[in-house]
This record gives structure tokens, C-alpha cells and sequence, in this order.
């Protein structure tokens, strides 16, 4: 929902530096746009226009999920020098950090004039070497909001009602539905993480106890969920793959029915309902959290004025990470930080244990506190 409030941010800081800065070219579908000479002039377009785009979801100029070979990314270098680009800017998460490495390893060989430097962009909120990234308090933010209308649907008419959320191996975005909750009873009842092994049998056990209680049962699940073993359960359904090689997640609804059916089947309660959000999270409109808008723009303001800072010092051209810090005190504030990009190529980080229940089946006020501000306050909401 924010990503283009860091490409508005890079462009906007780029055009303040005066004449440091040349042309500023905006890459259409990412890496391919760069493979396939696809530009868009963003110099051209008025500052009326990019405060729009700034506030629109979803990837402006495009996005890709094409994983780079170290033959792409030495073509991408020839690409980016032909244009006389001097500085690379790379928007995404892990995958797109870990191609940012390999382009400036392949300028570092050749002893080409280029800076690169990742943007971080993931509402997974997974990346290492951050607090949490753009994108991801808006998709929370989502997240809460759902759940706490899905809450309030299931109040009005009983049953059980189950959601699966994006995470494939972090529950940062599930566990963002306990945000929804404003009272004891109130739903979600039960979150299930991918940091916590599923068991079917426990499961049940627990949608049991809460309707036994409540007559009622709301459920947050994350679609990363895997058994004792750590194999996905929703590879019980499906072999399809991404264009990563991982087990696609996000386009199919089987997890939900198949733990609406478990329910159905072994606790005999009729009313059992699932929804699985899918793309919806990513790019919902007006949706987007505050705080994360202002963070995301931050950032990548912050990308071009390091890389212009540092080849003004004539310093190496070292690829680097804008990561997002989160300050010491109570009143919420954050801070950006170059790292290397090796820190945040690749690897993911999971919940914290600090931040997961005992039970395995909900989150902790710690991971409150952490998420609140992210969020931002949600709608008010009244019962009778």
C-alpha cells in the first residue's frame, strides 16, 4: 500500500539535490523494465501528479517476480551503465536485496562508478536488520480491520468463522489481527503462527473450548501454518509452485476449507465458515497506516541522500540497506540505517518468542505494544 511513497520520496530527494543528480529513470516491471531498456523519465512528471501516485497502492511503475541469474544481473550492470546510471535504487524485500548484492558485486569486478541501495519494502515485515518495513503497518492495519468486522458478523450470528493471512514463515501479519480485539470475548479467539508447530487434533481441542464458552469461535490463521515436522499443511493440497520455487500460498482457498471441514466434521458445530485474504492485504485503498506512509517515503528519501553523501565524501561504493530502527523510549519513533545489504539478502527473521503465548495459539501484549503504533488507531465500534 506504500510502496510508492518510497519511490516518491527517492524522486523527490533526488530532484532537491540540484545538479549532483542528472536524469532519474524509473524502470518499468522492475528488473525486466532494466533487461528490456523499459523506462518512464520521472523528471517529466509534475509534482501534482507523483503526490498521487505517492498516495495510490500497489507498485506504479510495475513490479516482477523474476529471480535473477548472475547472468542477469551482469546484463542489468551493462543495462544500468549504458544509461550512465550512477546510482541504483532497488525497491522490495529480501530477494530483490540479494539481486542489489549481485549487481554491485558484478560494479565492484569491473570497477564501474555505480552505487547500489536497497529500499526495504515487505508487508511480511520479515526482513533482518529491521524493526519492521513499509508496507507492513498498512496490511496490519488491514488485517485488524477484517478481523475486527469479521468479529463483530460473528457476534451477530454465532458459529465459527476462520481467516487465513499472509506469512509463509513469519506470523508478523497474522498476529496482527489480535489488534481487532476490544473486550475479553472478542475475537480473534485463536492465532496460529508459523513459529509454533500446527497440530489438527489441539486445534479442534481449541475451537472446542471457545464455543463451549462464547457459542462462538473467530479464528486468525497464518497460510505459512506447518505441522511437527515443519511441512507446510497446506502442502497437503497443492504442488504449485512460484517463480521462486517456493509452494504457492497466496492464490488458492484450500487451508481455509480444509480447516473449516476439520471443524465441521469433528466438533458437529453447523455454522463453520473460512475466508482466506490473499491479495487483498497487500494493496487494500485507504487503508494505508500513518505512520508507515511517512516511514516509506522516509526511506527512500533516505536511500538517495546516503548514496549522494557518500560519493561526495569519495567513499567506496559499498551496496547498502536502508533499514528502519525503532528508538528507546515510550514515545514511538524510529531512526534509518545503512547496513551492508549482505545483512539483509536472502535470510528472513520470525517472531520473536517474546511476542508468542505459551498456548502457541495467540500472541502476547508485547507484540501489542510493538505493533500499535505501526497500525495507527482503528474505527471505533459499539455494541448493545
Amino acid at each position: 500500500m506504500v510502496i510508492n511513497q518510497s519511490l516518491v520520496g527517492a524522486v523527490a530527494a533526488a530532484r532537491d539535490a540540484g545538479a549532483s543528480v542528472g536524469r532519474i529513470l524509473g524502470a518499468r516491471h522492475g528488473i525486466d523494465g532494466v533487461l528490456s531498456d523499459d523506462w518512464i523519465d520521472l523528471r517529466r512528471v509534475t509534482p501534482e501528479r507523483l503526490e498521487t501516485v505517492a498516495a495510490t497502492p500497489s507498485a506504479a511503475l510495475g513490479s516482477c517476480r523474476h529471480k535473477p541469474t548472475e547472468e542477469d544481473c551482469a546484463r542489468i550492470l551493462e543495462a544500468l551503465l549504458r544509461r550512465k546510471v550512477g546510482l541504483f535504487l532497488y525497491i522490495g524485500g529480501n530477494d530483490s536485496a540479494d539481486a542489489a548484492r549481485i549487481v554491485a558485486a558484478h560494479a565492484a569486478k569491473a570497477g564501474a562508478p555505480l552505487r547500489v541501495v536497497h529500499v526495504p519494502k515487505t508487508i511480511d515485515c520479515d526482513l533482518l536488520e529491521n524493526d519492521h518495513t513499509p508496507g507492513y503497518g498498512s496490511a496490519a492495519r488491514f488485517v485488524a480491520c477484517a478481523l475486527r468486522g469479521d468479529d463483530l458478523d460473528n457476534r451477530a450470528l454465532g458459529g465459527v468463522k476462520i481467516d487465513i493471512v499472509m506469512g509463509r514463515d513469519a506470523g508478523f501479519l497474522t498476529a496482527a489481527s489480535a489488534l481487532a480485539r476490544t473486550g475479553r470475548d472478542s475475537g480473534p479467539h485463536l492465532v496460529y503462527l508459523p513459529e509454533r508447530a500446527f497440530s489438527p487434533q489441539k486445534f479442534v481441542s481449541d475451537v472446542k473450548a471457545v464455543y463451549s464458552r462464547l457459542g462462538r469461535c473467530v479464528v486468525a490463521a497464518s497460510e505459512g501454518i506447518r505441522d511437527s515436522r515443519g511441512v507446510l499443511v497446506a502442502s497437503k493440497f497443492s504442488n504449485e509452485r512460484d517463480s521462486h520455487g517456493n509452494l504457492q500460498l497466496s492464490g488458492s482457498g484450500s487451508l481455509g476449507d480444509w480447516l473449516a471441514h476439520l471443524v465441521k466434521e469433528k466438533t458437529g458445530i453447523k455454522r463453520v465458515r473460512a475466508d482466506t485474504f490473499g491479495y487483498l492485504q497487500r494493496t487494500f485503498p485507504g487503508m494505508a497506516s500513518e505512520s508507515d506512509s511517512a516511514e516509506a517515503r522516509a526511506v527512500g528519501a533516505e536511500a538517495v541522500r546516503y548514496a549522494l553523501a557518500r560519493a561526495a565524501a569519495g567513499a567506496p561504493a559499498e551496496a547498502a540497506s536502508i533499514s528502519i530502527r525503532r528508538r528507546q523510549g515510550r514515545a514511538y519513533a524510529v531512526e534509518f540505517v545503512a547496513v551492508p545489504v549482505e545483512k539483509v539478502a536472502k535470510n528472513t527473521r520470525s517472531m520473536p518468542d517474546a511476542f508468542i503465548a505459551k498456548s502457541g495459539n495467540d500472541v502476547t501484549p508485547a507484540f501489542i505494544s510493538w505493533a500499535r503504533p505501526l497500525v495507527g488507531p482503528l474505527p471505533p465500534s459499539g455494541l448493545l
